[in-house]
């Protein structure tokens, strides 16, 4: 435990500092955009904050491994066996941050074991910084959080995200339609660590989508120790252990989380 105090208060720094970098880019609105695949978006932003993520993980910890988005994104997780894993997303966001809107975050997961062990999540235009560790429940800005109270699903609310791939769409669009027909209403805000967290600090029943492991791993433990249930409406790849996967990936408070799970597949 002493070694996860000490991460915990290396990545809150990180996270703070990144958080720092959004905001003064923001500011002086210097950032170059450009798409990678052909379709997604990525700024100047994502590879300063990740450059600087990266070089303070490795001079801290020259024996951990790194799982980042923009620059190691193909690494290969070894299961149990494996060194410490550091998950990062600079930005979580990114169309967000390069339009100016709020929902913008940086994610920190540690991943040691097979488990998720530690998660901060930074979003410097809302102020506020989500954090957790195994086993000491959640926090937002040092206060303890936990998951809502539903238990009714039609009062459910519900986030959910895209893919930039539109070729999925087709399948997705029917389970949105499902989770309108039987819940209160579907929020789309465009972070998927920060709709996880708010899911861990009760302003959301529920949250729903497939994402990248960068896009999970700390908002899973932190929705986790806040009391949601974790789990999979449908198939998952094998590439990446179960602890780092957000295929199919459904969160949400316990009452509602079977039947949702029932909605979505």
């Amino acid at each position: 435990m002493a070694a996860l105090a000490e991460y915990l208060v290396f990545a809150k720094k990180l996270a703070h500092h990144a958080g720092v970098m959004m905001l003064e880019a923001r500011q002086s609105s210097t950032f170059e955009s450009d798409y990678k695949s052909g379709h997604e978006l990525v700024t100047s932003v994502d590879i300063a904050v990740d450059d600087y993520l990266c070089s303070q993980i490795r001079e801290q910890y020259p024996e951990h491994d790194i799982f980042s988005e923009e620059s190691t994104p193909d690494l290969l997780i070894c299961g149990e066996n494996s060194a410490p894993v550091w998950v990062i997303d600079p930005i979580d966001g990114t169309v967000n941050f390069a339009h100016g809107l709020p929902h913008v975050a940086v994610s920190i997961g540690l991943y040691i074991n097979g488990k998720r062990q530690l998660g901060v999540v930074e979003a410097p235009f809302l102020g506020q910084t989500y954090w957790a560790v195994l086993g000491s429940g959640a926090y937002c800005n040092d206060e303890k959080i936990s998951v809502s109270n539903q238990e009714n699903l039609r009062n459910a609310l519900v986030a959910t995200g895209f893919p930039y791939r539109k070729e999925t769409l087709t399948e997705l669009v029917p389970k949105v339609g499902r989770i309108l027909e039987h819940c209160q209403d579907v929020r789309r805000n465009g972070s998927a660590a920060l709709d996880l967290c708010a899911v861990a600090h009760g302003f959301m029943d529920a949250y729903y989508e497939s994402v990248k492991p960068w896009d999970m791993a700390a908002g899973a433990i932190i929705a986790e120790e806040a009391g949601a249930s974790i789990g999979h409406f449908g198939d998952i790849r094998k590439e990446w252990p179960e602890a780092l996967n957000g295929d199919c990936l459904l969160v949400s408070t316990p009452k509602i989380y079977e039947q949702l799970a029932s909605l979505l597949k």
